[in-house]
């Protein structure tokens, strides 16, 4: 997994990713909160034939099919959302094979397209979510207000349907506490900022996602332009933050990373939110330089192996919370021991 991080986008110092989602239903039937599992069924089958043209790129999964194992490591990879991971309803997902699209079926709407790039990259993202957006909606009939726009299932994604999110790493203006001005100033411009599983997820790492927070009287050249200007803006903050401390406070930054590093190649025990601090501060310190035998590419890969699902698959076998500490540790070290030669 995590085939998605190979893409390239710029400002990948700062950036992790870019992630285009929208929301689709189809007309004539219920939203899939209220259908019966022979409607759920129609809608699969509805979808599945709208990308019959496709399916030499797309691998089609059932939800139900999967373990939960599997299902939350796909939510940690970021290529199902959390919701579907727990659908009971006929969930099903198509997944390209390079990773940078998925199609959710019957999450909290009968359709969810998102695309995931690395770096940031709204407009290549935005181009492969309205060509998948285009080809369903010549064999699919959405349902459609002329007032409204696209109807769907919660009232905030009415509209456009569009969620766009990019994910930053904040290290420098989390430690020096000027992300909280930020996140509030987020929700004035109707913008606003989420973990890094989405609504009601931790900001682990210092990784925060920023996304629009309405989806109705902008359309959606209007949404991204604003998102990703205002991204650029906060990557200049967090950039000019890491150049002061590099000049004022270079030793405290180095006694921060270093110390990090050393925790994170000797460690016997560790849980994945001490782990991400951790990894966090060592991606910083990559990223200025102040390490240079590790790809910043590749911490961010760990921060997503490390996770509790895809430790637990890596080693073929569930585990308690401390078999977990135990096994992260070495599977850290032991990157470690790689990436630095």
């Amino acid at each position: 997994m995590t085939k998605w991080l190979d893409s390239v986008g710029t400002d990948e110092d700062v950036v992790i990713s870019t992630r285009l989602r929208i929301a689709r239903n189809i007309s004539n039937y219920k939203f899939p909160d209220f259908m019966a599992m022979d409607e759920s069924q129609a809608v699969i089958e509805e979808v599945l034939n709208a990308m019959k043209d496709n399916k030499d790129i797309y691998r089609f999964y059932r939800v139900d099919d999967l373990s939960e194992l599997e299902r939350v490591e796909l939510v940690e990879d970021h290529l199902i959302s959390p919701r579907l991971a727990k659908s009971s309803k006929n969930g099903g997902f198509l997944l390209r094979e390079d990773e940078k699209s998925t199609i959710m079926i019957n999450e909290e709407d009968h359709i969810r397209i998102q695309v995931l790039l690395s770096g940031l990259n709204t407009h290549d993202g935005w181009e492969i979510c309205s060509e998948i957006d285009d080809h369903l909606e010549k064999n699919i009939e959405y349902a459609f207000h002329e007032k409204f726009g696209y109807l769907t299932s919660c009232p905030t994604n009415v509209g456009t349907g569009l969620r766009a999110s990019v994910m930053v790493h904040l290290p420098c203006l989390s430690m020096t506490g000027h992300i909280n001005t930020i996140i509030d100033g987020l929700g004035k411009i109707g913008l606003t900022s989420r973990g890094i599983y989405g609504e009601g997820s931790k900001a682990l790492g210092h990784l925060f996602q920023i996304s629009n927070q309405t989806t109705l009287g902008e359309n959606e050249e209007e949404i991204i332009k604003k998102l990703n200007r205002v991204v650029l803006q906060i990557v200049a903050r967090e950039r000019s933050t890491r150049g002061y401390m590099l000049d004022k406070k270079k030793i405290e930054l180095e006694d921060k990373i270093f110390r990090s590093l050393g925790i994170l190649n000797y460690s016997r025990l560790i849980s994945s939110t001490e782990a991400m601090a951790h990894l966090s501060n060592v991606k910083l310190g990559c990223d200025v330089a102040i390490i240079n035998s590790i790809n910043p590419k590749d911490i961010v890969k760990l921060m997503i192996d490390i996770q509790p699902a895809n430790i637990q698959r890596n080693s073929n076998r569930e585990m308690t919370k401390d078999e977990r500490d135990i096994y992260r540790a070495q599977i850290i070290r032991n990157k470690f021991r790689n990436m630095e030669g």
